[in-house]
C-alpha cells in the first residue's frame, strides 16, 4: 500500500492524493475507487484499501481532503454530496480514470463508500462510469429515483440501530426495484453507524456522542456479512476478480 498523486483535473482538487494498493499476482485486476468517511484517509480507512486489495481488486482512495484537510474542505465536500456535482466527484472521476490506465486494469472499476463515502458512491453509481457500486450507511439523495435513473448494480448495507437513516435501507431497495437497478440492499439490526470499520473513528470527544446517536462504532458479525455481500456482489458485476 502506497501513497500516490493523481493527476490534476479542471475543477478538482490541486495537488489531489490517495491511497493505492494492489493486490499479489500479474493481473490484470478490475479496479475499485473508495471514498473515505467524513473524518477523512485515517488509518481505519487505510486497512480498509488493503482488505479491498486483499479480494482481488486495484484499490484506490482519494484524499477528498487534499487541499486543507478536513477542517476546510468537509462543509464544501458534503455541499458537494448534497447537489451531486462539484470538486469531489471530479476527484472521484480522476481516481477511476487512473485506474483504468493502469497497464493492469481491466478496465472494469467500482466505487466504495463508508458514512460520507457512501452517500458519494450512491451518486456516482448513475453517470460516472462505474460497473457496480459498494454504499454502506450513505445518505440518500433527495430526489432519489430521478439520481439513480441508469445507476449501476449496487450493493448496500445499513445499520438497524443508525437513527439518522432510519429507514434508509427500505427506501434504497425500493427505489432500485422500481428502476430496475440490480441490487442487493440489506439493513442489519444489531448494527450502527460506520459499523464495518475495524475500530472506532474519528476525535475521541465525539465518539460518545456519535455512539448515543447513531450507535456508531463495529459490529464485526454484521460486517463479516456485508463484506461476504460485497465480494459476491463485486465478483458477479466486475469482470476478472
Amino acid at each position: 500500500m502506497i501513497d500516490v498523486q493523481l493527476p490534476d483535473a479542471e475543477g478538482g482538487s490541486p495537488d489531489l492524493r490517495g491511497v493505492l494498493a494492489v493486490p499479489e499476482g500479474p493481473g490484470p485486476w478490475p479496479g475499485v475507487v473508495l471514498v473515505h468517511e467524513a473524518y477523512g484517509v485515517n488509518e481505519v480507512m487505510r486497512r480498509q484499501v488493503a482488505h479491498v486489495a486483499s479480494l482481488g481488486y486495484v484499490a484506490l482512495m482519494p484524499d477528498l481532503f487534499s487541499d486543507g484537510g478536513a477542517r476546510r474542505c468537509l462543509a464544501a465536500t458534503f455541499r458537494a454530496l448534497r447537489s451531486g456535482e462539484g470538486r469531489a466527484f471530479v476527484d472521484i472521476d480522476s481516481a477511476r480514470s487512473f485506474l483504468t490506465a493502469r497497464d493492469d486494469s481491466t478496465g472494469q472499476v467500482g466505487v466504495l463508500g463508508f458514512c460520507m463515502g457512501g452517500g458519494f458512491a450512491l451518486v456516482a453509481a448513475a453517470g460516472h462510469g462505474f460497473d457496480a457500486s459498494s454504499v454502506n450507511y450513505g445518505m440518500l439523495p433527495h430526489d432519489l429515483d430521478d439520481d439513480l435513473r441508469g445507476a449501476c448494480p449496487i450493493v448496500g448495507s445499513y445499520g438497524g440501530r443508525d437513527h439518522s437513516l432510519s429507514g434508509a435501507s427500505a427506501k434504497l431497495g425500493a427505489s432500485l426495484t422500481r428502476l430496475g437497478v440490480p441490487h442487493d440492499v440489506k439493513e442489519y439490526p444489531s448494527a450502527g453507524h460506520s459499523f464495518l470499520n475495524d475500530a472506532e473513528s474519528g476525535p475521541a470527544a465525539v465518539r460518545l456522542l456519535t455512539k448515543r446517536i447513531l450507535g456508531a462504532g463495529p459490529e464485526p458479525v454484521a460486517a463479516a456479512d456485508a463484506w461476504r455481500r460485497i465480494e459476491s456482489f463485486f465478483g458477479e458485476h466486475l469482470s476478472g476478480s
